[in-house]
Protein backbone atom coordinates (compact mmCIF):
# COMPACT_ATOMS: atom_id res chain seq x y z
CA UNK A 1 0.00 0.00 0.00
CA UNK A 2 1.55 3.21 -1.09
CA UNK A 3 1.80 6.16 1.87
CA UNK A 4 0.80 9.42 0.72
CA UNK A 5 3.14 12.20 2.58
CA UNK A 6 1.99 15.26 3.48
CA UNK A 7 3.41 18.59 2.29
CA UNK A 8 4.71 20.52 5.23
CA UNK A 9 3.24 24.04 5.19
CA UNK A 10 5.39 26.63 4.23
CA UNK A 11 5.26 29.57 6.57
CA UNK A 12 4.34 32.61 5.05
CA UNK A 13 7.62 34.97 4.94
CA UNK A 14 7.80 37.75 7.60
CA UNK A 15 7.35 41.12 6.71
CA UNK A 16 10.28 43.36 7.22
CA UNK A 17 9.81 46.42 9.43
CA UNK A 18 10.81 49.22 7.49
CA UNK A 19 14.09 51.51 8.60
CA UNK A 20 13.72 54.41 10.81
CA UNK A 21 10.51 55.53 12.75
CA UNK A 22 7.19 54.66 12.03
CA UNK A 23 5.13 56.81 9.82
CA UNK A 24 2.75 58.62 11.68
CA UNK A 25 -1.17 58.93 11.23
CA UNK A 26 -3.09 61.36 9.87
CA UNK A 27 -4.07 62.22 13.77
CA UNK A 28 -0.12 61.96 14.77
CA UNK A 29 0.70 64.29 12.20
CA UNK A 30 -1.65 66.85 13.24
CA UNK A 31 -0.92 66.56 17.44
CA UNK A 32 0.99 70.40 17.13
CA UNK A 33 -1.79 72.20 15.45
CA UNK A 34 -4.27 70.07 17.29
CA UNK A 35 -2.31 71.53 20.25
CA UNK A 36 -1.90 75.17 19.38
CA UNK A 37 -5.95 74.58 18.14
CA UNK A 38 -6.19 73.78 22.17
CA UNK A 39 -3.95 76.45 23.48
CA UNK A 40 -5.60 79.56 21.33
CA UNK A 41 -9.17 77.65 22.28
CA UNK A 42 -8.43 77.63 26.21
CA UNK A 43 -7.06 81.58 25.83
CA UNK A 44 -9.77 83.01 24.24
CA UNK A 45 -11.96 81.44 27.06
CA UNK A 46 -9.99 81.87 29.67
CA UNK A 47 -9.68 85.57 29.12
CA UNK A 48 -13.53 85.61 28.20
CA UNK A 49 -15.35 83.49 31.18
CA UNK A 50 -12.31 83.25 33.39
CA UNK A 51 -10.16 79.90 34.72
CA UNK A 52 -12.72 78.77 37.22
CA UNK A 53 -16.18 79.10 34.79
CA UNK A 54 -14.40 77.19 32.30
CA UNK A 55 -14.59 73.92 31.31
CA UNK A 56 -12.92 71.26 29.39
CA UNK A 57 -15.49 70.53 27.49
CA UNK A 58 -16.08 73.96 26.48
CA UNK A 59 -12.13 74.60 25.15
CA UNK A 60 -12.76 70.71 23.41
CA UNK A 61 -15.82 72.23 21.65
CA UNK A 62 -14.32 75.73 20.63
CA UNK A 63 -11.16 73.64 19.57
CA UNK A 64 -13.90 71.70 17.54
CA UNK A 65 -12.47 68.34 19.67
CA UNK A 66 -14.13 65.55 21.39
CA UNK A 67 -14.64 66.24 24.90
CA UNK A 68 -11.98 64.38 26.07
CA UNK A 69 -9.12 65.37 23.02
CA UNK A 70 -7.69 68.47 25.72
CA UNK A 71 -6.71 65.24 28.01
CA UNK A 72 -4.26 63.84 25.35
CA UNK A 73 -2.58 66.42 25.23
CA UNK A 74 -2.73 68.18 29.00
CA UNK A 75 -2.88 66.14 32.50
CA UNK A 76 -5.33 68.40 33.40
CA UNK A 77 -7.67 71.76 32.64
CA UNK A 78 -3.97 73.10 35.29
CA UNK A 79 -1.85 72.16 33.19
CA UNK A 80 -3.31 73.59 29.79
CA UNK A 81 -4.01 76.98 31.92
CA UNK A 82 -0.04 76.96 32.77
CA UNK A 83 0.75 76.10 28.87
CA UNK A 84 -1.47 79.29 27.77
CA UNK A 85 0.58 81.46 30.13
CA UNK A 86 4.19 79.91 29.06
CA UNK A 87 3.03 80.03 25.77
CA UNK A 88 2.14 84.02 26.18
CA UNK A 89 5.33 84.52 27.37
CA UNK A 90 7.56 82.49 25.01
CA UNK A 91 5.62 84.75 21.93
CA UNK A 92 6.11 87.91 23.77
CA UNK A 93 9.55 87.46 23.94
CA UNK A 94 10.19 86.44 20.31
CA UNK A 95 8.55 89.40 18.99
CA UNK A 96 10.42 91.98 21.11
CA UNK A 97 12.96 90.79 19.90
CA UNK A 98 12.44 90.45 16.43
CA UNK A 99 10.87 93.86 16.45
CA UNK A 100 14.25 95.20 17.99
CA UNK A 101 16.58 94.03 15.08
CA UNK A 102 17.32 97.39 12.77
CA UNK A 103 17.69 96.54 9.18
CA UNK A 104 21.10 95.89 8.32
CA UNK A 105 23.09 99.26 8.60
CA UNK A 106 21.16 100.96 10.80
CA UNK A 107 20.69 100.80 14.56
CA UNK A 108 17.80 102.02 16.80
CA UNK A 109 18.34 104.93 19.39
CA UNK A 110 17.08 104.32 22.97
CA UNK A 111 14.11 106.05 21.97
CA UNK A 112 13.36 104.42 19.38
CA UNK A 113 13.61 100.85 21.09
CA UNK A 114 11.21 102.36 23.91
CA UNK A 115 8.93 103.18 21.41
CA UNK A 116 9.23 99.66 19.50
CA UNK A 117 9.07 97.78 23.34
CA UNK A 118 6.12 99.66 24.13
CA UNK A 119 4.16 99.38 20.92
CA UNK A 120 4.80 95.64 20.70
CA UNK A 121 3.67 95.03 24.33
CA UNK A 122 0.46 96.66 23.99
CA UNK A 123 -0.48 94.75 20.65
CA UNK A 124 0.59 91.69 22.79
CA UNK A 125 -1.77 93.07 25.07
CA UNK A 126 -4.32 94.29 23.22
CA UNK A 127 -4.50 93.22 19.47
CA UNK A 128 -6.71 90.41 17.71
CA UNK A 129 -6.28 87.57 19.04
CA UNK A 130 -3.76 88.13 22.04
CA UNK A 131 -5.27 86.13 24.56
CA UNK A 132 -2.26 84.90 25.97
CA UNK A 133 -0.49 87.43 28.41
CA UNK A 134 -4.07 88.71 29.70
CA UNK A 135 -4.78 85.23 30.97
CA UNK A 136 -1.23 85.55 33.03
CA UNK A 137 -2.37 88.81 34.13
CA UNK A 138 -5.62 87.79 35.08
CA UNK A 139 -5.43 84.09 36.26
CA UNK A 140 -1.36 83.52 37.86
CA UNK A 141 -3.24 83.57 41.28
CA UNK A 142 -4.60 79.90 40.15
CA UNK A 143 -1.38 78.33 39.36
CA UNK A 144 0.14 76.29 41.87
CA UNK A 145 3.48 77.80 43.81
CA UNK A 146 5.70 75.70 41.73
CA UNK A 147 4.01 76.84 38.32
CA UNK A 148 3.98 80.18 39.79
CA UNK A 149 7.50 80.77 40.26
CA UNK A 150 8.20 79.13 36.67
CA UNK A 151 6.17 81.65 35.86
CA UNK A 152 8.07 84.27 37.35
CA UNK A 153 11.55 83.33 35.87
CA UNK A 154 9.52 83.65 32.68
CA UNK A 155 8.37 87.24 33.08
CA UNK A 156 12.12 88.56 34.19
CA UNK A 157 13.20 86.84 31.32
CA UNK A 158 11.16 88.87 29.23
CA UNK A 159 11.78 92.13 31.37
CA UNK A 160 15.63 91.97 31.00
CA UNK A 161 15.02 92.80 27.40
CA UNK A 162 13.93 97.02 28.64
CA UNK A 163 16.83 96.73 31.54
CA UNK A 164 19.38 98.40 29.03
CA UNK A 165 16.60 100.40 27.11
CA UNK A 166 16.09 101.98 30.14
CA UNK A 167 19.39 102.72 31.45
CA UNK A 168 21.18 103.70 28.42
CA UNK A 169 17.88 106.64 28.11
CA UNK A 170 18.49 107.19 32.16
CA UNK A 171 21.90 108.09 31.71
CA UNK A 172 20.84 110.55 28.96
CA UNK A 173 18.49 112.31 31.05
CA UNK A 174 15.45 111.47 29.04
CA UNK A 175 14.09 109.09 31.81
CA UNK A 176 12.06 110.61 34.27
CA UNK A 177 12.24 107.87 37.07
CA UNK A 178 14.88 105.67 38.56
CA UNK A 179 14.91 102.51 35.67
CA UNK A 180 14.29 99.60 38.35
CA UNK A 181 10.56 101.75 39.78
CA UNK A 182 10.48 102.77 35.69
CA UNK A 183 10.01 99.34 34.55
CA UNK A 184 7.64 98.60 37.19
CA UNK A 185 5.14 101.84 36.03
CA UNK A 186 5.96 101.27 32.98
CA UNK A 187 4.73 98.02 32.13
CA UNK A 188 2.22 98.17 35.39
CA UNK A 189 0.80 100.99 33.29
CA UNK A 190 0.60 99.23 30.55
CA UNK A 191 -0.43 95.62 31.75
CA UNK A 192 -3.48 97.56 33.26
CA UNK A 193 -5.02 98.98 29.94
CA UNK A 194 -6.28 95.40 29.61
CA UNK A 195 -9.36 96.67 31.75
CA UNK A 196 -10.14 100.01 30.20
CA UNK A 197 -8.96 99.80 26.42
CA UNK A 198 -11.70 99.35 24.03
CA UNK A 199 -10.58 99.53 20.77
CA UNK A 200 -13.91 101.02 19.20
CA UNK A 201 -14.09 103.86 21.95
CA UNK A 202 -10.61 104.61 22.50
CA UNK A 203 -7.09 105.24 21.21
CA UNK A 204 -5.44 103.75 18.40
CA UNK A 205 -1.99 101.34 19.37
CA UNK A 206 0.14 104.06 18.41
CA UNK A 207 -1.81 107.04 19.62
CA UNK A 208 -1.72 104.76 23.45
CA UNK A 209 2.49 104.50 22.61
CA UNK A 210 2.80 107.76 22.01
CA UNK A 211 0.64 108.70 25.80
CA UNK A 212 2.94 106.38 27.36
CA UNK A 213 6.33 107.57 25.60
CA UNK A 214 5.32 111.70 27.00
CA UNK A 215 4.43 109.57 30.25
CA UNK A 216 7.37 108.26 31.28
CA UNK A 217 10.58 110.15 28.63
CA UNK A 218 11.74 113.93 29.01
CA UNK A 219 10.50 115.70 25.88
CA UNK A 220 13.32 115.86 23.42
CA UNK A 221 11.40 117.62 20.63
CA UNK A 222 10.37 114.59 18.97
CA UNK A 223 10.00 111.04 19.94
CA UNK A 224 11.34 109.30 16.72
Amino acid sequence: MNTVRATPEIAPPIAKRPRGRPRKTVDARDDGNRRQALLAAAAHLFRRKGFAATTTRDIAAAADMQSGSPFYHFKSKDALLYAVMEEGMHRAKERQQAALQAPEGSTFTPREQLRILVQVHLDVLLGPGNDFVPVMLYEARSLALRQRKQLAQLTTDYEALWIPVLTALHEAGQLRAPVKLARLLILGALNWSVQWFDAKKGASLPELTDAAMALFLKSCGTDQ
